[in-house]
């Protein structure tokens, strides 16, 4: 079902965010294991719908969806420690924000979403229940593709531009 209702929305976000900001960079980033942050992000977007939907949630998808798609977009290798980026963890989301900002208008939600997925690891909570929900699929998202647990793919299957990724 939420490929079905969602994937057309996301699949516009991407096309839109690949041609108007730097979001095809992420491709070029390992995320978790195997996954890049390109594959993670659109993971966590599907994920967030999924959640919301199931949950009957009234949100804003269009933010929901964005915000899920850049809350990763730090632009860097946080796997090579000798530039920096040993608490990668805690800064990465203001980061994110940083390059977001500079490339495209963003929502509070978006903003929000992008600065506060990382809670508890920082320490000031999501506020809209958008960002709670990205916030909780990002963590399921991360667990799976440390573990290579294949519940994510079990569910949903999807053609991304350009590349056949389980999601």
């Amino acid at each position: 079902m939420v490929l079905k209702e969602y994937g057309p929305i996301i699949e516009d976000t991407i096309a839109q965010l690949s041609k108007n900001s730097r979001f095809s960079q992420t491709t070029k980033y390992m995320q978790h294991g195997k996954t890049s942050v390109y594959e993670h992000c659109i993971k966590v977007a599907y994920m967030s719908c999924w959640i919301a939907s199931k949950l009957r949630l009234n949100v804003d998808y269009a933010s929901l969806i964005r915000g899920a798609l850049l809350h990763d977009y730090f632009l860097y290798d946080w796997h090579d420690k000798n530039k920096g980026h040993r608490l990668h963890g805690f800064f990465h989301p203001r980061k994110a924000l940083q390059n977001a900002r500079e490339d495209l208008e963003l929502t509070p939600k978006e903003e929000n979403i992008i600065l506060r997925h990382m809670f508890p690891l920082t320490p000031i909570p999501p506020y809209y229940l958008e960002s709670w929900i990205v916030c909780i699929a990002d963590k399921f998202c991360a667990i799976n593709e440390i573990f290579r647990i294949n519940v994510i793919q079990q569910k949903m299957h999807k053609r991304i531009p350009g590349r056949r990724i389980s999601v």
